[in-house]
């Protein structure tokens, strides 16, 4: 014979997704909380960061362009 399964009470289930919730909210706050300091600590030094700039155009200009495409040679 086999032993039924004992099934822990939805009390309990809903008890430990709240604790989930909780812990990932708490992670989420120490997150933002990090990322204000390195913002805070990069304005008080004045290190700008500028974003990436798209790639020049000057190596394309460089190699030359085919005069037919080789997707319609057959």
């Amino acid at each position: 014979m086999t032993n039924p399964v004992s099934h822990p009470p939805q009390d309990f289930q809903k008890k430990c997704r709240q604790a989930d919730r909780e812990h990932e909210s708490r992670k989420i706050a120490v997150l933002l909380e990090r990322v204000r300091q390195q913002i805070a600590e990069r304005d008080r030094s004045g290190e700008r960061v500028e974003s990436p700039k798209p790639p020049t155009v000057a190596i394309a200009k460089s190699m030359p362009i085919p005069m037919r495409s080789a997707l319609f040679e057959r």
